[in-house]
């Protein structure tokens, strides 16, 4: 199964960061057709997302954000479009793109 992993440093602080998480879950949700669950933690967030084909979760914490996205064999050969959108995505929220 092809894995995908972002890392993404940032300044905004817990509280920012996650706001901006959830901007990006509602995204995920709208435009990919994730469904999303927040664990929410006193130093961290988790929210696990997936799909048909599609599993994984970002990490969230108050200088960084880290994801784990698994593809299945169908999604595999897009794992290259996919890791690039995604990253565009938390750069975009970031303030970073």
């Amino acid at each position: 199964m092809p894995e995908i992993n972002i890392h993404r440093e940032h300044r905004l602080g817990l509280k920012a960061a996650r706001v901006a998480a959830a901007r990006w879950a509602q995204e995920a949700e709208r435009e990919w057709g994730m469904q999303c669950c927040t664990e929410s933690g006193a130093q961290q967030d988790a929210i696990h997302f997936e799909r048909s084909g599609a599993s994984g979760c970002l990490t969230v914490r108050g200088d960084r954000f880290d994801l784990q996205l698994k593809l299945g064999l169908m999604l595999g050969p897009l794992a290259g479009r996919i890791e690039r959108q995604i990253g565009q995505s938390l750069d975009e929220l970031l303030g970073q793109g």
